[in-house]
């Protein structure tokens, strides 16, 4: 949103101070203000001129010398130029010996702008420079009379029949101003009008605020004797007011409109289309006109559009519209998309005698998403998006009909077609000035409260002790809103420090939260770094990941606006990111490199979407370099042991991730439920990744980790009697599983096993070939007493029977 300031002064007459004053006290109370430009920034000491006398150069072709009166006494100065459309007679700003101008091409300014200096040009001097439009920061979108090249002549435009030799071209041209850009808020929608950053103007510098007098204006005639309006949806449509005028008179719109106009980035065409932007800008509250006499049936119909029809556009663009879009249509035809834009059929042409003003209130969300889905975004629709105040139309209507009058642009019909199926009121929020005292921490009487709301146009009851909220204010609910209102205008640095009040409460991480600190904390301590990756990639991952097809993981949520092909589906693994990374540091020729993530992954539960995706986060570890299968399996049962789960861990190698080598990986199972898996990268997906070494990763579902996880932690006291060990040797076929030997130890080992541990595992001459040698330590002790041997020696042979069962024997 921009406002120049002269508009807002315009409605706030007492208002005087600085841009920067502005900026500062606006942005205090609420109204951001992003930046500022000040037009007449690098202007100094130019002057209205007069071209008295225009002679040829003696030495240069394309050059003249001109004698330019530059003040009402007659005064003049030699300006040599090569301006093509110089001629005598011709007013233009002059910039006089030591002046300035913003210098530049196409609105681009010079920084600091270009001093001027008397010099000799060709050999002949001169004390001055006559300028273009650009050479004085501005452009053609602002002032459309000016010529696409050489000086700018007052005298091509009426506007300046009156201007006096001598005078201020600056001010002339309207160039003492300053053009602000605001950060509006969504549920501000008055603010995206120049009444309603006006409004907050006057109450942050306790201004009066004079709103434009409307008066009524129409002839004896009736406006529904000309057109009638139908709404059948008026879910989409809350309000449609129509208004004619007739014996159109198109003419270029007045010079302080097309300023104001030009500086909020509208470029002037005439007094009508002039008008209706110009209520756009001032009352938020876009508007339409269409010719009537090329309305069917003389009515308007809003409707849903139907499937499969087709559009044209003011833009001269076919559109494809569906029955999610509104229409304005006349008795046959569509000739207009609701809030977006109108039609080619019914446009406003110099021939226009008659035509139809509209002001309606559309459904924001529609608008938006209609507009989207034509890839077409207007000025009207981005106010309209926002949710407006029906009842402004009626408001907006009125101001444009007393401009049509005032310009003389045509002969407005009496009354207004006005459909209004569900009127919008008044809100009431109940009012405790005592609350907001003890929230803001402030002691403000509520008479200065009160005076806060009536700057903004919030009255009060004193009966029921209620603020009346008028509807345009959408962003007034509740007392907290109310409790804002008066913050911002008391100041916002004013108010004092004050101490919380209430229970006093230890703030912490939630549970979730500790379980992921831990997981960082662990990796980081066995020297992995921590990486960040997109949630979104490429369909192309599977392939290399060598995903087959019809696999689940291949059910992706698609992006229905990606940034490009590689981002344009969700993730569903979360390795992809991980060794994309780790590739980039092997290509950079890093050694040894860890890296993990905690990335989230997005499953569908059914396609298309119904319902939102299972979104799940995933520890994910991934290395090359030093270390193997068991480092990694070690930096993961340390990790889960930290989290609390007690129970033994097992592994199952037929995890069949493709994405894994064969023979070296494995599913991470707790409690009969698989929890992670982890394993070697298969060698061609590395080498597809173009990682030229063993990585290792493990994946580990952190949904299910939390829900198992326990930080209650038992305090066990030192032991006080001693420990007996049994090491035992035992050969076996390979295909066996240390797993499976240990869960038989852990069986079998009775009430008094303590400890047992892998110390050794052997194949080589001495076993026999598609056998292997595996040797563990078992500890055994008691609380209460020293164990005898007959006690261990039972547990003993309970567990080398147990072995025996899957053909091991111990070893001689």
């Amino acid at each position: 949103m921009n406002t120049p300031l002269s508009w807002i002064k315009a409605y706030v007459p007492g208002l005087d101070c600085t841009a920067q004053e502005y900026t500062d006290a606006m942005t205090l109370s609420g109204t951001k203000v992003e930046g500022y430009e000040c037009f007449d920034a690098d202007l100094e000491k130019i002057v209205v001129g007069r071209v008295n006398k225009v002679l040829r150069h003696p030495d240069a072709d394309k050059l003249v010398i001109c004698q330019v009166q530059v003040s009402e006494e007659g005064d003049t100065v030699q300006i040599v130029t090569g301006a093509p459309n110089v001629f005598e007679g011709a007013v233009v700003p002059v910039v006089l010996d030591g002046g300035r101008v913003a210098g530049g091409h196409n609105g681009e300014k010079t920084p600091g702008g270009i001093r001027i200096k008397k010099g000799k040009l060709r050999g002949v001097e001169s004390f001055g420079m006559m300028c273009s439009i650009e050479e004085l920061g501005s452009s053609r979108e602002m002032y459309p009379d000016a010529p696409e090249e050489g000086l700018y002549i007052f005298n091509n435009n009426p506007a300046y029949a009156d201007l006096k030799i001598g005078s201020d071209a600056v001010e002339a041209l309207g160039l003492h101003d300053v053009n602000f850009e605001y950060e509006v808020t969504s549920n501000r929608v008055d603010c995206f009008g120049v009444l309603g950053i006006a409004r907050e103007a006057a109450a942050t510098f306790g201004k009066e605020f004079v709103p434009p007098v409307v008066k009524k204006t129409g002839n004896n005639e009736k406006a529904s004797d000309y057109v009638s309006v139908e709404i059948e949806d008026t879910t989409l449509c809350r309000r449609y007011v129509g208004r004619v005028v007739k014996n159109i008179k198109i003419a270029p719109s007045p010079m302080w409109m097309q300023r104001r106009l030009a500086a909020n980035g509208i470029r002037p065409i005439n007094n009508i289309v002039d008008i209706t932007n110009y209520v756009m800008e001032e009352y938020a509250q876009p508007m339409h006109a269409y010719d009537l006499d090329r309305l069917a049936g003389k009515k308007i119909i809003v409707r849903r559009a139907k499937d499969g029809e087709e559009f044209v556009t003011l833009d001269g663009q076919v559109r494809q519209v569906d029955s999610s879009m509104l229409m304005i249509c006349d008795g046959e035809k569509a000739v207009g998309i609701a809030g977006i834009m109108g039609g080619e059929n019914s446009k406003i042409t110099d021939d226009v005698k008659t035509m139809l003003f509209e002001a309606a209130c559309f459904d924001g969300t529609n608008i938006r998403l209609s507009g989207k889905k034509l890839g077409l975004r207007t000025d009207a629709a981005a106010k309209f998006e926002k949710g407006l105040d029906p009842n402004n139309a009626m408001a907006a209507m009125d101001r444009a009909c007393q401009l049509i009058e005032e310009l003389g642009a045509g002969e407005v019909v009496g009354g207004a077609v006005d459909v209004y199926p569900e009127p919008w009121q008044e809100k009431r929020v109940k009012f405790d000035y005592e609350r907001t005292n003890a929230v803001l921490g402030t002691k403000l009487d509520k008479q200065t409260m009160l005076s806060y709301f009536r700057k903004i146009d919030l009255a009060y009851d004193e009966a029921t002790g209620e603020v009346i909220v008028p509807t345009w204010r959408q962003d007034v609910n509740s007392q907290c809103d109310l409790d804002e209102e008066v913050a911002r205008f008391y100041g916002y640095d004013n108010i004092p420090a004050t101490l919380p009040s209430g229970e006093a409460t230890t703030g912490k991480l939630s549970f979730k939260l500790r379980i992921e600190a831990m997981a960082r904390q662990m990796a980081e301590q066995f020297g992995f770094f921590e990486s960040q990756n997109y949630s979104f990639e490429s369909p192309k991952v599977f392939d290399k990941l060598l995903i087959p097809q019809g696999d689940a993981a291949r059910n992706t949520v698609v992006i229905s606006n990606p940034l490009g092909e590689d981002y344009s589906v969700m993730r569903t693994l979360p390795l992809n990111g991980l060794l994309s990374s780790l590739a980039t540091n092997y290509n950079r020729r890093n050694k040894n490199v860890r890296l993990y993530e905690l990335a989230n992954v997005y499953l569908p539960k059914s396609l298309p979407l119904a319902e939102l995706p299972d979104e799940r986060m995933q520890f994910v570890l991934g290395f090359y370099g030093e270390g193997d299968f068991f480092d990694l399996k070690g930096v993961v049962e340390e990790f889960l042991e930290k989290v609390g789960l007690k129970d033994i861990l097992t592994y199952d190698p037929q995890a069949g991730k493709t994405y894994l080598h064969p023979g070296r990986q494995a599913n991470i199972c707790y409690q009969g439920g698989v929890i992670g898996y982890l394993g070697e990268i298969h060698p061609e997906v590395a080498e597809r990744y173009g990682i030229g070494e063993k990585v290792y990763a493990a994946v580990l579902d952190m949904p299910q980790i939390v829900e198992k996880a326990d930080f209650d932690t038992k305090y066990v006291g030192v032991a006080k009697f001693p420990p007996v060990t049994r090491d035992i040797s035992m050969v076996m076929k390979k295909e066996i599983l240390a797993g499976q030997v240990e869960e038989i130890i852990r069986k079998n080992g009775g009430k008094y096993l303590e400890h047992y541990e892998l110390f050794d595992i052997y194949e080589g001459a001495q076993i026999a070939e598609g056998y292997k040698s595996i040797a563990y330590s078992i500890s055994f002790r008691a609380n209460d007493k020293t164990l005898e041997d007959s006690e261990v020696n039972a547990a003993m042979e309970k567990i080398l029977k147990g072995v025996r069962t899957l053909g091991i024997e111990l070893r001689s």
